[in-house]
């Protein structure tokens, strides 16, 4: 079974950062657009960023833009989000997911607009805590 896990989740701060990491070993992601989802308690689960196959294109939703950048390093076959500027409300379950040749196509004026079945593959999850 195909698996893409994520690290680099865990307690930070108010304002404080993490690098999130998204990687597999099944098959190389410069093939594929990585989407970055989040799942609060009790809420929906929302897409906040992805970065396009092809030429690398980058969306985010309007509630992290400025503060998260996502990049691929195609040597690590790994994909990142660099949160900063944390907050309380950033607090969830972060997933990576990975969709063959996309191109981020429901990323759209500042929000993820699909259902999340574009995606071919998902990770479990690795949990963002900010807190004081």
């Amino acid at each position: 079974q195909v698996q893409l896990v994520e690290s680099g989740g865990g307690l930070v701060q108010p304002g404080g950062s993490l690098r999130l990491s998204c990687a597999t070993s099944a098959f190389t992601l410069d093939y594929s657009s990585i989407g970055w989802f989040r799942q609060a308690p009790g809420k929906e689960r929302e897409g906040v960023s992805c970065i396009s196959s092809g030429d690398g294109g980058t969306y985010y939703a309007d509630s992290v833009k400025g503060r998260f950048t996502i990049t691929r390093d195609n040597a690590k076959n790994t994909v990142f989000l660099q949160m900063n500027s944390l907050k309380p409300e950033d607090t969830a379950v972060y997933y990576c997911a990975a969709e063959t040749y996309g191109t981020c196509t429901y990323y759209s004026g500042g929000a993820y607009l699909g259902g999340g079945h574009e995606y071919d593959y998902w990770g479990q999850g690795t949990q963002v805590t900010v807190s004081s």
